[in-house]
């Protein structure tokens, strides 16, 4: 079959081939899914280059989540043949065949394509969990949302605001605010550049952020911590800036503020139970029309390079998702 391996780690993706391998067998507990589409995270890029907190040997095949078909499932599983779904695993999704364990997996929402379906999964439970698991998101309360134009970010604007939040969506690129705008209505959209503090005061009356939910990291991480208001919580997502930021722990004390680290993936494997009401949460709040996740571009797997780059490069406003045809 087809698949997108790193064969190397590099800084440049040199290591990173498709080519022929042979499909995997499916063990006890896992499904066979033949991919239809799956969806390119920036764990998948930092993990060419060896970045990422997981760090797979290689050769690996890349790839978080993914939407398909089942083809072969245990009869206890929950799943059978014909079954389409979406889930993922840590490795493996750009791939024609996969086997991921079924506790990993949940059925494709009605209403969404395939392709819908792959983008959804990893950046809708990181936002689920983030702001509703461990934050306990409620309506009218405000949000901030950096990094607004990548899938995880958008997906939390996409979230917060189908919860009745009132949203400050951020980005660090003036030419991604009209697009922001036009997929999710946020309240408003605002450049995450030098002191922005002052901007969160005026939007909100002075009452700054219940939640603060920040996958950049670096200097917007400093600055935030100044626009989360008393018994607040700044979300730790990530770290897209390169450059991971440290407190000095008398900021949360006088502010009254909490830091909430998050991996949802992590809470989900550890506490699978809330792991499996999540998921259903989202694909209830998916088929009812409510959220749905934003595509930048849908690609064949032979064009992964212009995916890949386009991420690294921050040009995307949403997903890249490779379709079938592998």
């Amino acid at each position: 079959m087809r698949a997108l391996q790193v064969e190397q780690l590099s800084d440049d993706l040199s290591g990173v081939l498709l080519t022929d391998i042979s499909p995997p067998n499916r063990a006890s507990g896992e499904v066979l899914v033949r991919v239809h589409a799956a969806s390119l995270n920036f764990p998948d890029l930092l993990m060419t280059r060896g970045e990422y907190q997981f760090k797979p040997e290689p050769p690996f095949t890349s790839g978080l989540e993914l939407a398909g078909e089942v083809v072969e499932a245990d009869p206890d599983s929950g799943f059978a043949p014909g079954d389409k779904i979406i889930g993922g695993n840590k490795t493996g999704a750009f791939a024609e065949y996969a086997s991921i364990p079924a506790s990993s997996l949940s059925p494709l929402p009605a209403g969404l394509s395939f392709a819908e379906g792959a983008a959804m999964g990893a950046a809708y439970s990181t936002a689920y969990t983030g702001l509703i698991e461990l934050c306990g998101l409620r309506e009218d309360q405000w949000v901030l949302v950096h990094g607004a134009s990548g899938g995880v970010g958008l997906a939390a604007v996409d979230l917060a605001k189908a919860m009745g939040a009132k949203v400050i969506a951020a980005t660090g690129v003036e030419t991604k605010r009209e697009r922001i705008e036009a997929l999710y209505q946020p309240d408003t959209v605002i450049l995450s550049e030098g002191r922005f503090r002052e901007q969160v005061a005026k939007i909100t009356g002075g009452k700054l952020c219940d939640i603060v939910f920040d996958p950049v990291g670096g200097d917007v991480f400093d600055e935030s911590t100044r626009c989360v208001a008393f018994a607040g919580k700044l979300v730790v997502v990530g770290f897209t800036s390169g450059r991971i930021a440290e407190v000095a722990t008398n900021i949360p004390l006088i502010k009254g503020f909490s830091i909430v680290g998050l991996r949802a993936g992590e809470y989900a494997r550890r506490f699978p139970e809330r792991g499996g009401v999540i998921n259903a949460a989202i694909g209830e709040l998916a088929a009812d029309g409510r959220i749905k996740p934003a595509i930048d571009r849908a690609l064949p797997l032979s064009q992964w390079r212009e995916g890949f780059e386009a991420m690294a490069n921050r040009e995307l406003v949403g997903k890249v998702v490779f379709e079938s045809g592998f």
